[in-house]
């Protein structure tokens, strides 16, 4: 299921790495985050290069992307070594009637 939201929006994706054994919050060695625009535009962020990725706690971590353009967003959580997972979803946005 996706979600509409409206330009100008800013929205929180958040993602959670588990172990596959126990399901128990883990960090991994390296957590990256993705998104492309409407425009096709990809933007990578990394976990600890840059200040987008924030660690809320062991395991759960969240971006905010400032929606700027109507149309379908995508985005993508992946990791690597430890607690090694990758996730993806969309989004689309749409122009306000006010605007």
């Amino acid at each position: 299921m996706s979600h509409s939201y409206y330009v100008g929006n800013q929205v929180i994706c958040q993602a959670t790495f588990t172990t596959a054994a126990t399901g128990a919050a883990v960090d991994p060695t390296a957590v990256y985050f993705q998104f492309k625009n409407p425009s096709q535009v990809i933007t990578t962020y990394q976990y600890g290069v840059g200040v987008e990725i924030q660690k809320l706690s062991t395991g759960i971590y969240t971006v905010t992307i400032s929606i700027d353009n109507d149309g379908d967003w995508y985005y993508r959580w992946y990791s690597t070594g430890t607690g090694q997972a990758a996730a993806e979803t969309r989004f689309n946005a749409k122009d306000s009637e006010f605007a």
